[in-house]
Order: structure tokens, then C-alpha cells, then sequence
């Protein structure tokens, strides 16, 4: 633990993490007069990842939006609201008792007490180093995030060619970015049989580009001193082949940045590695929140924002009194299934659905739900839904049914 190095300033509501969770629980809370509310949030500009992604598809499908536009949107909403933004502040630990929180930024270390705490920091991609793929350690080795921030918020220069490790959305998205910023891309390469993206019209524009998609092939080794020059590869009948480069990106692969939710002692779940929240997004400790792909690596910025607004309502509730539950019944899932969330079963919070993920695509899935042996829900998912890139949603009409005093719930493809 950080220790005290003065008295607590105290405020209301303090959501951590100002991206399309964290403004949207913001800028509910404010509005409802909540008293002071604060984002604190350690990037130089608020708005999360959509700040940096330049392409469509952000708000809803009447009105799309950019993802600078979106995120413009969602930060004047919260300011408006009357919530307090600053940014630049890191949150470093919790305090060890209460939910305080020890803090530095531009005016040095804080320590900040609230009545409650929204966690929204969001997720992440693993790096090279998580992924362990061996080699040297060149210039020129990045994420999305990185690549993202590097071509659109500050105009660097990238490289004359590169290979995008991954053929999902988020890839593909990198692939764009890449021509964008004048790099040649030279393959996507994935382990996978098959690509796991919805971009069908990004995909066919790279391979009217000649971009060859690489499946079931994998990065065995990095190359070259100083810089990146190539990247070794392995397929899956153990032939290799060297990939000249001065660039790779590593893509998807998602974590939640959940570091200050396992330091504050909350019970994570272990599909989504993320904290286990109920059906309002309340985690195991009285008082603390949590929304956004911080539950779930990684959903689209609006169910990011949605879950934002759904938790301040929870604020609100415990603000005006309303007790804190149990912990509730442990809600899991079977393989192929990934996760689910929430994951938390509470009486009295019953949520509009659940999303859930799969490894292996499911040609007509009907998912099971059990507790204790017994078939507490049956529902068919329908042809062509499960897939490992797409969100599957599994609706909450067997919530009441589920022993609050029974084993585990879990739901299964069987």
C-alpha cells in the first residue's frame, strides 16, 4: 500500500477512467445532482480509445459517428452534466480501509475519499513480451493502441512495411491505419483456420490491395538489431518462411487493465478477468463499481458507454440509502464458451440480458442454463451466431428461477 501523505479530499462519485464507460456513469450521476462527481483519468485528453480511432461506426446507426467525434460527445456530456474532469492523474493504490484512493498528477501525490467509486479503465492488448514470441528487441514492435495513438493523435512515422499479427476487427483496423499513415502492409497472419472479423468490406479492400492473409500461421521469432528486419513464421505443418519488415503489430488479444481492482481486494472472475459484478454492476466491496471493458476485453465503445449509464444508476441507489447485497450466486460458463457478464446472480438485480463469448464457432447453438443439475432455461441462439469475434446474448427470463441459496450456475452448449 501507498502510504498517507495527507488528509483526504472528499468528494461524492469518482469514476476512474474517462472513456465511453467512465464519461457516460459520469455524466448520469451529475446530472442526477449527485454532488461533486470527478473523473480522474491518466491519459493527457479524456475520451478512451475511440480518441484515436478514426474510422465510422461509433454512436448509433442513424447517426454514426467518428471515434473523435464520439468521444468529443460523450466528454461534453459529462462536462455539461457538471462532473469535474482532470486528467493527466494516475491512480496508484487504495487506501486500507474505506473507498479511498491514493493518487499523482500534475500537482503532485493526493488522496481522494468517496461515497463511491465507478471503475472504468477499460482493457488492453498483450504485448509482444505477454505473448512470448522470441527474438531480439527492434524499433518498430507495437500495439493497436500504440499504433492508433502514434499516426492520429501525433502524426509519427511508422515504417515502409509491416505485418499485422491477427485477422480480427481490431486488425484489420490497424491494417487501415498502417495505409493510412503510407505503409506497405505486407501480410495479416493469424493461427486461426479463418479470419474472426465482421469487416468484410476492410477485408476486401486489403486483398484488392494484394494483401495476403496468412491463416493457421504463427510469429516464431522477431529479427534484426535496432530495428525490426523481418519476422519468422511458422505454419501449421511446421514449414517457415521469413517476412521482410521494418514493422509488426500485434493486434486483439485483449486483458482487462483490472491491476487497481485486484489491488482493492475485489473478487475477480475467472473467465473475464475482470471484477464479477451483479446485475447492476455492483463488484464485491460496498461502495465500488465497476462498467466497461474493464468486465468484458473487449466490447464496442456504445455497450461501454450503455454499462456506464447502467452503474450510475447503482450510484444513485446507494447514495439515496439502498443496502449493498451479498455476493449472490456465482453465474459460469462450459466450454467452448469463453465468459459471460455479469456473473453474479442477485435477486433484486436482474439484468436486461447477458453477453457471452465463444472459442469455436457454433454452427445452431442452444445454450443450457443449470443450477445443481436442474435445466433452469433453454434458448437457440439461431444459425451463423456464434462466433469467436461476435458478442452472443442470452436473455435474463429464467433470472427468477435461479436458488439464491444453491451451488453455482452455469451455462452451457449441451
Amino acid at each position: 500500500m501507498v502510504p498517507f501523505t495527507a488528509a483526504p479530499r472528499r468528494v461524492d462519485v469518482l469514476v476512474v477512467g474517462a472513456g465511453p464507460a467512465g464519461l457516460a456513469a459520469a455524466a448520469r450521476v451529475a446530472a442526477a445532482g449527485a454532488g461533486r462527481v470527478e473523473v480522474l483519468e491518466r491519459e493527457e485528453q479524456p475520451g478512451g480509445v475511440p480518441r484515436h480511432c478514426a474510422h465510422g461506426g461509433f454512436g448509433t446507426r442513424i447517426r454514426p459517428l467518428t471515434g473523435p467525434r464520439y468521444a468529443r460527445r460523450l466528454t461534453q456530456a459529462a462536462e455539461l452534466a457538471g462532473a469535474a474532469l482532470r486528467t493527466g492523474v494516475s491512480v496508484l493504490d487504495w487506501a486500507p480501509t474505506g473507498p479511498v484512493l491514493h493518487t499523482t498528477g500534475p500537482g503532485g501525490p493526493e488522496v481522494i475519499e468517496a461515497r463511491a467509486v465507478v471503475l472504468a479503465t477499460g482493457a488492453r492488448e498483450r504485448p509482444r513480451t505477454a505473448r512470448l514470441v522470441p527474438g531480439t528487441r527492434p524499433a518498430g514492435v507495437w500495439t493497436t493502441g500504440e499504433l492508433q495513438q502514434a499516426v492520429h493523435l501525433f502524426g509519427q512515422y511508422i515504417g515502409a512495411r509491416a505485418v499485422v499479427v491477427g485477422a480480427e476487427d481490431v486488425s484489420y483496423a490497424a491494417a487501415g491505419t498502417l495505409r493510412a499513415a503510407g505503409t506497405e502492409v505486407v501480410a495479416l497472419v493469424t493461427e486461426h483456420p479463418r479470419a474472426r472479423t465482421s469487416r468484410a468490406r476492410a477485408r476486401s479492400a486489403l486483398l484488392r490491395h494484394g494483401v495476403p492473409l496468412l491463416t493457421e500461421t504463427a510469429v516464431a521469432e522477431l529479427l534484426g538489431r535496432g530495428r525490426l528486419s523481418g519476422v519468422r513464421v511458422r505454419h501449421r505443418d511446421g514449414r517457415t518462411a521469413v517476412l521482410p519488415c521494418d514493422t509488426v503489430v500485434f493486434t486483439g488479444d485483449f486483458v482487462p487493465e483490472h491491476e487497481l481492482a485486484r489491488r482493492g481486494g475485489l473478487v475477480l472472475d475467472p473467465g473475464t478477468r475482470g471484477p464479477a459484478v451483479d446485475g447492476s454492476l455492483r463488484t464485491s466491496r460496498p461502495g465500488i463499481l465497476a462498467a466497461g471493458n474493464l468486465l468484458h476485453a473487449v466490447e464496442r465503445a456504445g455497450t461501454a458507454a450503455h454499462e456506464g449509464a447502467l452503474a450510475a444508476e447503482a450510484v444513485l441507489d446507494f447514495l439515496a440509502g439502498a443496502p449493498w447485497p451479498d455476493p449472490g450466486v456465482p453465474l459460469t460458463v462450459e466450454a467452448p464458451l469463453r465468459w459471460i457478464t455479469p456473473n453474479r446472480l442477485v435477486p433484486a438485480a436482474r439484468p436486461a440480458r447477458y453477453v457471452l463469448r465463444t472459442a469455436a464457432p457454433l454452427a445452431d447453438p442452444v445454450l443450457h442454463v443449470r443450477q445443481d443439475g436442474r435445466l433452469l432455461h433453454r434458448e437457440r441462439l439461431g444459425p451463423g451466431t456464434a462466433r469467436p469475434h461476435r458478442p452472443l446474448i442470452l436473455s435474463a427470463r429464467w433470472h427468477h428461477l435461479v436458488d439464491p441459496e444453491g451451488g453455482t450456475v452455469r451455462v452451457g452448449t449441451r
